[in-house]
């Protein structure tokens, strides 16, 4: 486009609907940066020049919403906008000590604040006073930006990489607001070529489901498998509070892949498998009964490209986790099959078509429902948890010349669920991060702690030796009491 604008497609337009004053739609990626063999002394301004010499590498990072006349559409990206970076690099100080609970804390309070639509949706917190020479960058950027595989390449541009030669400089090409007759004649094109593609998503759609409920006939219902759209009331599940909870743990990625291979499952059944194993753990502790399944939705990337770093190319897949079976290995077992389902059935639909059906969605009473929806849904039939799951880089990054040691990362929360448990490979480790209100757990780190036990289990099941702390990482942080 002419302008320096371009639409959000339908499901960026969807996550900015989605949001309500109680369900911020902001994501968090946290590199943990251990600076103690950094040739200097690593500060706020060494973190803030860095940001200013690679701004125009991160593009969405320029980008502020522009709505259009009357609702009439989506909203579009206008490209180039002048970044205050006063106003969007903070400092914030740890409390004493200093360590993994205390900057956890910090994390959870800066994600119960919603970002302003006014400016580029993002914020980068600048975390001192923490332990042993580390320092944290605290990002918070809407969801609406960049998923998880776009999040990740961003990072990549942000981070100095071995073998990478960054282009680094201070100037861009600043873009011109566009006329609300331009915009008005943008959503009209727009409209038109949504008008004429829909009648091969109707026909797309009905193929879809057709294929899908035909398999679901061949393959008759598993005990041991919760059924779609009916999600079990749990204390995971209420009217979600606007105040945010944070969590960290840090695994061996050696030792996860290590399981897998032992048990001849996937990367991601273990993932899940250890999901699973906590939440059973959480149930039997809050609810006091684990006796059936749960429905966990899962994000899939339809667009894996190294060069994306904007926009949300996904789609969500709905796993069983068998919260029921005392038996790690029988979890990790049931775990698999119902991931192989959910996939078989995710292709048989078409990965791509939940995305194209959000085009569609009315931009004057989207964001109406989605409040109202917010406010009492105190049970989502659809989904208990959200589990993700995220490559991250495999060399270790810099950032103005200071080594990352670690990198969390998470999603958001949706309407009556309230914990989006996010894991995040970089280098040799799996970073955990669960985030949640502050109705839920006693201690966030509960639930950390839980998935650490159950990955533990998991291993002693299969034979194999117990896991190792990670000394790359900051020390562990378990539940208070």
């Amino acid at each position: 486009m002419g302008w320096g604008v371009k639409r959000l497609n339908g499901m960026d337009a969807m996550l900015l609907y989605s949001e309500t004053p109680n369900l911020h739609t902001h994501t968090l990626k946290v590199a943990v940066i251990h600076a103690a063999d950094f040739d200097g002394e690593f500060t706020f301004d060494v973190f803030r020049r860095t940001i200013e010499r690679r701004l125009h590498l991160l593009d969405p990072l320029h980008y502020r919403l522009v709505d259009i006349p009357w609702k009439l559409h989506h909203p579009m990206w206008m490209e180039n906008c002048p970044v205050d970076l006063d106003y969007h690099l903070r400092r914030v100080r740890v409390p004493s000590p200093g360590g993994r609970r205390e900057l956890d804390e910090i994390i959870g309070q800066i994600a119960s604040t919603p970002l302003d639509r006014n400016r580029p949706l993002w914020e980068f917190h600048f975390a001192e006073g923490m332990a042993d020479d580390r320092f944290a960058l605290i990002g918070k950027v809407h969801h609406t930006l960049a998923d998880g595989v776009a999040s990740a390449n961003l990072l990549a541009r942000l981070m100095d990489l071995a073998g990478s030669a960054q282009d680094e400089r201070d100037d861009y090409v600043m873009c011109d607001p566009p006329s609300k007759r331009q915009l008005l004649w943008e959503a009209q094109l727009d409209h038109f070529q949504n008008m004429a593609a829909l009648p091969r998503l109707i026909s797309d759609a009905a193929r879809g489901f057709a294929r899908v409920r035909k398999r679901n006939k061949q393959r008759p219902d598993h005990p041991d498998m919760a059924r779609m759209f009916r999600a079990p009331p749990t204390f995971l599940n209420h009217v979600v509070s606007p105040v945010r909870t944070f969590a960290t743990a840090t695994l061996s990625l050696t030792e996860v892949k290590e399981t897998a291979k032992h048990l001849g499952v996937t990367f991601n059944d273990i993932v899940l498998a250890m999901a699973a194993g906590g939440l059973r753990e959480l149930l039997l502790h809050y609810d006091g009964r684990a006796d059936r399944p749960i429905l966990a939705t899962v994000p899939v990337s339809t667009d894996r490209s190294v060069e994306r770093i904007t926009g949300n190319e996904i789609s969500g897949i709905t796993i069983s986790l068998p919260v029921h079976i005392d038996d790690p290995l029988q979890r990790v077992e049931l775990t698999a099959l119902s991931t192989k389902r959910a996939k078989e059935g995710n292709d048989l639909l078409g990965p791509r078509l939940q995305g194209r059906l959000m085009e569609y969605l009315p931009p004057p009473l989207a964001p109406t429902m989605f409040r109202r929806q917010s406010k009492r849904a105190d049970h989502n039939r659809l989904m208990n948890v959200a589990v993700s799951n995220v490559p991250g880089p495999r060399e270790r990054g810099h950032i103005g010349g200071a080594p990352v040691s670690e990198i969390y990362s998470v999603g958001v929360l949706s309407a009556g669920s309230a914990v989006n448990m996010t894991v995040w490979s970089y280098v040799d480790q799996l970073d955990i991060a669960v985030l949640s209100d502050d109705q839920t757990f006693k201690d966030p780190h509960e639930a950390t702690d839980a998935m650490i036990h159950a990955f533990g289990e998991i291993r002693r099941a299969g034979g194999l030796a117990e896991q190792t702390t990670v000394g790359t990482a900051m020390a562990p942080a378990t539940a208070a009491g």
